[in-house]
């Protein structure tokens, strides 16, 4: 046998020592990175907190903006000639920052190009057609729409069983794999467009796949990514981008109490109105040029037509007053000083001709946009009252799409809220999560945030 010598000895534990160092070598190295991944994974954690509460501030602050304009409604105000504008591109929220994602709806509805950046404002659904208050011959003006996909839109929404032409009913429905009813009812939503017969995503939602008016890179490949698109370097918004479903008037004056119906129940109140703005012979002389109180004007433009009063005076008391009874809010009038040229064209009286000339007189004249009553001064009176009872100057419903990342440019996410102001202060009426469509704040934001990361990393 061979008897171990003391070097051999001494050679078998250097091997053992060097093998348990390597092991706690690598132990250490194994902890070290899981730590170092875990402490990253929890600073991703704490910027995603940071931003979903700066997307909750900005929605409170949203609010606060509707609250408090100069002129209730006229969100155009503080884009044109503000005396206080609205931050709506990276501000900060503590170490986070949020952007209002708008558009620039009429660019892309003229075949003018893309935008090259993101716009950042909050969104007016009054700029846009409602999908429950708009004819089968308007709906038929929208980009991709055909007459029977615009007639299906109005059956689905109506409460009877009547088939409209080339529309789609209860029988239709049945015959889909699983079947649906016909819901016969309002719409409350614009995805549950989805729901009506002959609608596809592509109709819908265009090559803007993520839904923030930029063209992206995918959107611009051919089919090399989804969505699939045509490759021209301009963005089809797809239908979405023109339609609403929150659109309405406010029957409540600034200081909260009831507007003044131009309808017959109110123009006892409308004199008295009259009387106190100007005097009681300029008041009596308005309500006689409004002639019988039983032949009420339809809208507030054909009661400035018919008043024969200057811009000037109505503009006094626009904000005082509303179409129909006072009881109820009308719904789904477009106003006019927001609305894009695509929008406008699909107004009776307007039409495809004439809605360039307003738009480009709303660039020319941007103070002239505080009141529905310039249109007047466009239009011919016949077209103006053929228009007027579609159109409006104010708006109280917006939409807040924000977007927020949290410190160092991480935890993206995304929320859209639609908020409502026509019942007195503002109310949340929609939410919808859109992180999941993943950036939308376009290349230059997202190169600046990659700059942030970079410096924090090193």
């Amino acid at each position: 046998m061979r008897i171990p010598t003391r070097h051999s000895q001494q050679g078998s534990t250097l091997v053992i020592v060097m093998w348990i160092a390597f092991g706690l070598v690598s132990l250490a190295l194994y902890f070290g990175h899981a730590n170092a991944l875990e402490l990253r994974s929890a600073a991703h954690r704490a910027a995603s907190i940071e931003a979903d509460q700066a997307i909750q501030g900005a929605a409170r602050y949203a609010g606060w903006v509707m609250t408090n304009l100069d002129n209730p409604g006229v969100m155009s105000d503080l884009e044109v000639a503000p005396t206080y504008r609205y931050q709506a591109e990276a501000v900060p929220v503590g170490d986070a920052k949020f952007w209002f994602i708008g558009r620039d709806a009429n660019r892309l509805s003229t075949g003018l190009g893309t935008a090259e950046r993101t716009q950042f404002k909050l969104v007016d659904e009054a700029s846009k057609l409602n999908l429950n208050t708009a004819t089968v011959e308007m709906l038929q003006l929208l980009p991709r729409m055909t007459p029977e996909l615009a007639a299906a839109i109005v059956d689905w929404r109506d409460e009877n069983e009547e088939i409209s032409e080339g529309g789609a009913e209860e029988e239709t429905y049945a015959r889909f794999n699983p079947p649906y009813r016909c819901k016969n009812a309002a719409f409350e939503s614009i995805e549950e467009l989805r729901m009506v017969a002959g609608m596809t995503l592509l109709i819908l939602q265009g090559e803007d796949m993520n839904q923030n008016g930029l063209l992206d890179p995918n959107e611009d490949d051919l089919d090399t990514s989804a969505p699939w698109d045509n490759r021209d370097g301009r963005l089809d918004p797809g239908l979405w981008e023109y339609v609403t479903v929150y659109s309405k008037e406010s029957l409540l004056r600034a200081d909260g109490t009831a507007k003044i119906s131009i309808g017959a129940q109110g123009r006892q109140a409308l004199g008295t109105l009259l009387s106190e703005k100007f005097s009681a012979s300029r008041g009596n002389q308005i309500l006689g040029a409004l002639g019988n109180a039983n032949q009420a004007p339809a809208s507030l433009l054909e009661f400035f037509v018919r008043s024969g009063m200057t811009v000037d005076e109505f503009v006094q008391i626009e904000a005082d007053l509303i179409a129909g009874d006072g009881q109820t809010a009308p719904v789904g009038l477009v106003n006019v000083n927001t609305a894009s040229e695509m929008v406008l064209s699909c107004i009776p009286g307007i039409g495809i001709d004439l809605a360039p000339t307003l738009v480009a007189y709303r660039q020319s004249n941007p103070n002239r946009l505080n009141t529905v009553a310039w249109v007047a001064e466009v239009l011919e009176r016949q077209q103006v009252l053929q228009a007027a009872r579609y159109l409006t100057g104010r708006s109280t419903v917006y939409t807040a799409d924000i977007a927020a990342v949290g410190h160092t440019g991480r935890g993206y996410r995304r929320v859209r809220y639609v908020l409502d102001g026509s019942q007195g202060g503002v109310r949340i009426v929609h939410r919808h999560d859109l992180t999941h469509l993943g950036w939308a704040l376009g290349r230059q934001v997202w190169q600046q945030q990659e700059q942030l990361i970079s410096r924090n990393m090193r």
